[in-house]
């Protein structure tokens, strides 16, 4: 029986109202848990603390823990990016606000913490809204900066979603900062990443920022 062109153009329609799902993953590397807690052990007696101090028992197991705290923070965890078919046409803009924010510093290995918001103008695809916030995450589980950071998932969406436009915000305060160094508490670092008519286009650009900004703290 042969396919006629109706019946191609039917079952190209419906194959694009298929969900479609692409696995994100980060690049594999060892994680060698029993040589972090060595390292560990080595760099905390360095610093004249001692894991084996007989007068405080608690430390024992502190080696341990800080290895297995920082694979697990510098451990991206892989999902699968999921869109459909914008099949109502909606072209206004989606914007997921304060998303968690939780990464480490690359130069001193001290968290920094916020949140993100994150908005797309869609094109023929809408994405499933909880990939965002894994977006998000997915990114920050590596030693980062924030400005690598904002744009790492700028590019990742605008790649995998290929919308309209794109834009991301991220306010973060830096241990590195706040704890150590200047110490300047209670300061907060705000970085931008946009792309496409987010980036272009003067109208779109200002209702991003001013949703961004419009909300109760």
């Amino acid at each position: 029986m042969t396919m006629t062109a109706v019946d191609s153009q039917r079952n190209l329609a419906l194959a694009s109202q298929v969900p479609r799902r692409v696995r994100i993953e980060a690049a594999p590397r060892p994680v060698d848990l029993a040589a972090a807690e060595h390292a560990a052990r080595l760099f905390l007696t360095a610093l004249g603390i001692d894991p084996d101090a007989v007068d405080n028992p608690d430390l024992a197991r502190t080696p341990r823990r800080l290895a297995e705290a920082y694979a697990e923070l510098l451990s991206p965890q892989p999902f699968d990016f999921t869109t459909f078919a914008n099949a109502e046409g909606y072209d206004e803009l989606v914007l997921v606000r304060d998303i968690p924010v939780r990464s480490m510093c690359e130069h001193h290995l001290l968290p920094f913490t916020g949140v993100a918001h994150v908005a797309y103008l869609p094109g023929d695809r809408v994405v499933g809204l909880s990939k965002i916030p894994r977006m998000v995450d997915h990114y920050a589980r590596r030693p980062q900066t924030q400005e690598r950071l904002t744009v790492q998932i700028a590019d990742a969406l605008a790649s995998r979603l290929q919308p309209r436009g794109i834009g991301v915000v991220i306010e973060a305060a830096h241990s590195c900062m706040t704890l150590r160094g200047a110490r300047a508490a209670g300061s907060v670092t705000t970085t931008s990443a946009l792309r496409g008519m987010l980036r272009e286009d003067a109208r779109s650009r200002a209702e991003f920022f001013a949703l961004t900004s419009d909300r109760a703290h």
